[in-house]
């Protein structure tokens, strides 16, 4: 049973890191700007969305130090990047919000897909 879940958290951890195409640096770097007010700006740990700090944590992470939580947001955080793209920017999320949304979970859909 353990081989299966292992096969099951790497398996996951691919489609995690395929759907989130942006770097830590540059999640962080953008968690900061998108969470900056035009007075003020949050302290680094605490900037952007929940979410978005979670999948930062998760990058900054070794496959093997995951907890059960992590790999709740993982799969979230794929299911979410990949219902987004299905969707699209629309009338009631303009391109630039959709792409926010999508760079606040750590995916740019303007970059290149490899």
């Amino acid at each position: 049973m353990a081989d299966a879940e292992a096969l099951e958290i790497d398996a996951l951890w691919a489609e995690f890191h395929n759907a989130v195409n942006m770097t830590s640096q540059e999640l962080a770097a953008w968690l900061r700007t998108s969470s900056a007010g035009e007075l003020s700006e949050e302290v680094p740990e605490n900037s952007g969305p929940e979410q978005g700090r979670g999948v930062l944590s998760i990058l900054r992470k070794r496959q093997m130090d995951l907890t059960d939580d992590d790999v709740s947001l993982m799969r979230d955080v794929v299911d979410e990047v990949t219902a987004e793209r299905e969707l699209g920017p629309r009338p009631t999320v303009p391109e630039p919000d959709w792409r926010h949304r999508l760079m606040s979970l750590g995916h740019d859909p303007l970059r290149a897909e490899e």
